[in-house]
């Protein structure tokens, strides 16, 4: 019997180990995340440009490179005791289904009413929105995670939200829609006619089901134009990421109760908010060269923004009115199929995540959607969740990565991301049992149109 058999089939860890501080990883990267520009002007956006967008303490976080950990306000640690710590599991049943020698374990972070990792970062975003004394924030959401998180931080603290969820989730999801409605926020689909950038991408693209860059331009002209709000995003800026390590230190902390040290680590991959904190600690000891982990990204085949992209500057929404970040992106002008990833629909992705890729530190992998829901089936048949469309594409590539270790006799340990529940896809689930399910995959003429809408940047 192997030595780790004695680890119960979940870690808990106390309330006192929730984590103090943040990890900002950006702190120990040598190549640092190129900075956001200003589109007037191509030069790096200022504490002041991103204080009219974003709210003051947020911006700060989101410019600091430096600060390797940042403290968690007391407010914010209080408010996280509702549903974290969040258990690391070991799938034992899984292993026992798959007969492989890999030990898998899976960081579960559906134990809330949003059902996914979103709230770690929603209830800081609005925790600082609420300190600088805003009425609201206004946000987009694909999936419905997001908005659901954000609409519970914002019920809890008396803002005021609005949220544009992008209309092929808004249609396809409506009891997630219904959940953010409960909590007080408002919902619009987009693209839709209460903005200009809403109608001009509606002109330009009628009956699209849109897209998280066409519901981030309508967030934006929103909060840009009603006084007392502010923008708040999901995923891939430095600040989301910061918040979301939460994961990753949690992860990092119960595996070296046990002595485990995780020898490949996996994430699903958008915008990059939960693969960022899932790794983040495991990607510091790398960075500072104190341990080696082969680290992998997994996007969808639809939506191949590491695998296909290319790494340049681009503007984050398809309206063109965010700053620009260089990035791995297939064009903000892309408009992905409609795939049952809501949120892994976005052109994008984080520009740490996209430096850590450039330089070789991680790897990233692109499924196709059958494939993906294949395994959410059989993940929630042996080990008992039925898992997010998102955290499913970790799961198939860590289901891979087992069957493998069952090939070669291999005895690895195995560490991936289960973001969230999918009770609220079960129109994804329906067309999969149904045998409806398509695997669209872009053609490199089809991702040839976005690239041609990157923007020209001197130098």
């Amino acid at each position: 019997m192997s030595e780790n058999m004695t680890i119960p089939y979940k870690i808990y860890l106390s309330e006192s180990e929730i984590p103090a501080a943040w990890y900002n990883v950006r702190a120990d990267m040598k190549n640092k995340p190129a900075p956001l520009l200003n589109p007037g002007t191509g030069k790096p956006m200022t504490a002041e440009e991103l204080g009219g967008v974003f709210c003051e303490e947020l911006v700060k976080q989101e410019l600091d490179n430096d600060t390797a950990f940042i403290e968690i306000p007391t407010e914010i640690r209080e408010f996280y005791k509702m549903y974290r710590p969040a258990p690391l599991v070991r799938a034992y049943c899984l292993e026992k289904y798959l007969d492989t020698p890999a030990h898998i374990y899976y960081k579960f972070e559906g134990n809330n009413t949003s059902g996914s990792h979103k709230l770690n970062s929603a209830i800081a975003q609005a925790y600082y929105a609420k300190k600088q004394g805003l009425k609201g924030v206004t946000t987009e959401t694909g999936a419905g995670q997001w908005g659901t998180a954000l609409s519970m931080a914002c019920a809890y603290l008396g803002l005021d939200c609005k949220v544009y969820m992008v209309k092929v989730s808004y249609e396809q999801k409506p009891f997630r829609r219904e959940v953010m409605r409960t909590y007080g926020a408002s919902v619009v689909p987009s693209p839709s006619d209460t903005t200009e950038v809403g109608r001009k991408i509606l002109a330009e693209f009628p009956g699209t089901g849109g897209s998280l860059g066409c519901a981030i331009s309508e967030a934006v002209e929103v909060a840009t134009t009603n006084p007392g709000y502010r923008y708040v995003l999901g995923s891939v800026l430095n600040q989301v990421l910061l918040h979301q390590s939460v994961i990753g230190l949690e992860a990092k902390t119960a595996l070296d109760k046990y002595g485990v040290k995780p020898d490949l680590i996996i994430g699903c991959a958008g915008g990059g908010s939960n693969l960022g904190g899932l790794i983040a600690p495991f990607m510091g000891e790398k960075l500072r060269g104190e341990a080696d982990y082969r680290i992998i990204a997994v996007e969808p085949a639809s939506c191949p923004s590491f695998t296909r992209g290319k790494f340049a500057y681009d503007f984050c929404d398809t309206g063109m009115i965010c700053p620009l970040a260089k990035m791995y992106t297939l064009g903000s002008s892309f408009i992905p199929s409609p795939n049952h990833a809501g949120g892994l629909r976005f052109h994008g992705m984080s520009t740490v995540l996209s430096q850590l890729y450039h330089d070789g530190l991680m790897e990233a992998r692109a499924v196709e959607q059958t494939a993906v829901f294949e395994a959410a089936e059989l993940f929630a048949r042996v080990e008992g969740i039925l898992p997010a469309p998102e955290s499913s594409h970790a799961i198939r590539v860590a289901l891979d990565e087992a069957i493998k270790c069952k090939e070669t006799g291999e005895e690895k340990n195995i560490l991936f991301g289960l973001t969230g529940t999918g009770y609220f896809d079960l129109v994804a689930y329906q067309k999969f049992n149904d045998g409806v399910m398509d695997d669209y995959i872009p053609t490199d003429a089809d991702l040839e149109k976005g690239f041609a809408g990157l923007p020209k940047i001197p130098g």
